[in-house]
């Protein structure tokens, strides 16, 4: 009796915990999950992901490799959009074909969209690092366009100065005899005797003596022709330049000089003697020849094509080989009216100081002319420019990776640097190698762009192969 109660019981228990066990929602599925950890299939370089290793390890600037495991996301198959001829890639077809060669056409397959203007490309870090990728920032500032030339050193012809008699006579001595011999202003160069220089100074002496004895002449008539008479005398021996200094003696002495002293205008170097001690000398004959170095003239031949630039009062700077490490600074003072026809150059002249005349006529020197500039420029270097004869174009960075070509109009273009007037802001990066082949790929995706777009789309043009050519 009792053994069949107990039995009862523990059945009846049983069955209460295996419907309870039944009732009650799971809120973990069966049981407790153990997670199992993900097993890498080997370690990609972080920054060259064609590098990999098996085991966990570090590259060369010591960052860690990153896993990569089974059951990462594969890359979508990438979609097709034509086919082009291998051997004329302007020949296209929508559907795979062969040429006339029987080669297969190659598949031109869609590329993730840069999000930017036709031509935008995106490049990877490794592969800007493996095509030399460099970039610089456009910057703003003064330029100016610098005009070399090759010149020539001359005299100032404003600086020469020309000795010529005004009297008859003979040359009695002749004191500075040698081409380019150094003279100062009022240095006695020669003497010559001359009858009408001893006349004219006789007749004024008659003329002081005459105005001494009636200038206490109570009649004014007298006095006034007197005076005038002294006057005119002394006029003439002025015109025949005859010194002040000479006339003054004159009155004083009261002696008359058989030669006439010829002294130099001014300060400078004899380049030639026209007469000799004893040799009769006429007016018009060049007795003296003498030249001024302190400042001289330089000559430059300036291309047609850079004459538009310079003007006068542009600064410019000269160096020669006599003088190596000195530039010397002058400036332009005249552009000559006419070009030479032979070399289609025109002839700009330019001024320089010479005050240790170490510049002298018939040398040649090196002339940078630095002409019209331009302030508050955005400026980049030249190697920045792609020129395709048609424009000109450059690549902006617009983000990481994302390279925008865009066309620009140029101005001036000096020591390796160019002015862009328009296209381009100060602080924008650009790309200053490697354009060339950024460039062929910006080229194919905006073909591609057009190719694919639904206002023009592919035409057939071979008969059996169904394929199109895109311009």
């Amino acid at each position: 009796m009792s053994k069949g109660i107990v039995m009862v019981a523990v059945l009846s228990l049983a069955i209460g915990v295996g419907v309870g066990y039944f009732a009650i929602p799971a809120k973990h599925g069966t049981g407790i999950e153990t997670e199992v950890e993900r097993k890498p299939l080997f370690y990609r370089n972080p920054m060259n992901p064609e590098v990999t290793s098996p085991v966990p390890t570090k590259d060369p600037m010591g960052m860690d490799y990153v896993p990569v495991y089974a059951d990462a996301d594969k890359p979508q198959e990438k979609k097709i959009l034509f086919y082009r001829n291998a051997m004329n890639p302007a020949v296209t077809s929508p559907t795979p074909a062969k040429d006339a060669m029987g080669m297969d056409y190659v598949p031109v397959y869609a590329e993730e969209d840069s999000g930017g203007p036709p031509g935008t490309v995106k490049i990877s870090p490794v592969v800007q690092n493996n095509i030399g990728l460099r970039t610089t920032v456009a910057e703003k500032r003064n330029i100016s366009r610098s005009i070399r030339a090759v010149g020539r050193v001359d005299y100032d012809e404003e600086k020469i100065f020309r000795l010529h008699p005004k009297v008859e006579g003979w040359v009695s001595r002749v004191r500075v005899d040698k081409t380019g011999q150094p003279v100062a202003q009022g240095e006695v160069l020669l003497d010559i005797y001359a009858p009408k220089l001893v006349s004219t100074q006789q007749e004024y002496l008659l003329a002081l003596n005459n105005y001494e004895a009636l200038k206490d002449s109570p009649f004014n008539d007298i006095q006034q022709g007197a005076s005038a008479l002294v006057k005119s005398s002394r006029a003439r021996l002025r015109l025949l330049d005859v010194p002040e200094k000479q006339i003054k003696e004159l009155e004083k002495t009261k002696v008359v000089k058989e030669t006439l002293p010829i002294t130099a205008p001014a300060d400078g170097t004899v380049l030639h003697i026209g007469a000799r001690q004893g040799q009769f000398v006429m007016p018009g004959m060049e007795l003296y020849r003498i030249v001024d170095l302190g400042i001289v003239w330089v000559y430059a031949d300036i291309y047609e094509y850079e004459l538009p630039w310079v003007r006068e009062g542009d600064t410019a700077e000269m160096t020669l080989t006599s003088l190596p490490g000195t530039v010397l600074k002058g400036t332009v003072s005249y552009i000559y009216p006419y070009s030479e026809s032979k070399t289609r150059t025109t002839k700009v002249r330019l001024i320089f100081d010479n005050p240790e005349q170490l510049l002298r006529p018939d040398m040649l020197a090196n002339i940078t002319i630095h002409a019209q500039e331009m302030p508050n420029s955005v400026v980049v270097p030249a190697e920045a420019i792609v020129r395709s004869g048609e424009y000109d174009q450059i690549f902006v960075i617009k983000e990481e990776g994302v390279l925008e070509p865009r066309r620009v109009n140029l101005g001036i273009e000096s020591e390796g640097v160019v002015a862009v007037l328009d296209g381009l802001q100060g602080g924008e990066r650009v790309v200053v190698s490697a354009q060339f082949l950024i460039d062929s790929e910006s080229k194919l995706r905006e073909a591609t762009a057009k190719m694919v777009s639904p206002d023009s789309p592919p035409a057939d043009t071979e008969a059996g192969n169904h394929v199109g050519a895109h311009q």
